[in-house]
């Protein structure tokens, strides 16, 4: 899946109610993907529901993913594109891990550790 198709992965979220959709350009901090997608989700069962609805919706239009982690807990999924990667998370896991931090590409936002 090229990252063209990241609109159906963002309108999967929307149509699901998913919280804080948030798009990020990691080409130049990953030789592993080009986009990172964040989303919240208000519960384990939303969550699941929103991957799961990522899933459906790309799967309709020939793209199915490479692999989805997380599906059973529903505290955190990944799915995985290749290019693109999904993360759908409850708040507090959202808040604890701060991917977009982490990913963003601010050299001052980052933590040195």
């Amino acid at each position: 899946m090229t990252s063209e198709n990241n609109p159906i992965i963002i309108g999967a979220l929307e149509d699901l109610k998913a919280k804080d959709i948030v798009q990020l350009d990691v080409r130049e901090l990953s030789q592993i993907m080009d986009t990172l997608i964040i989303a919240t989700g208000t519960s384990s069962r939303h969550v699941k529901s929103l991957a799961n609805s990522v899933v459906v919706e790309t799967k309709q239009q020939g793209h199915p993913p490479l692999g989805v982690e997380g599906m059973d807990g529903g505290e955190w999924v990944l799915v995985d594109f290749g290019d693109t990667v999904v993360h759908v998370m409850q708040q507090q896991t959202r808040d604890f891990y701060e991917l977009e931090k982490l990913w963003s590409m601010e050299p001052g936002t980052r933590s040195e550790t």
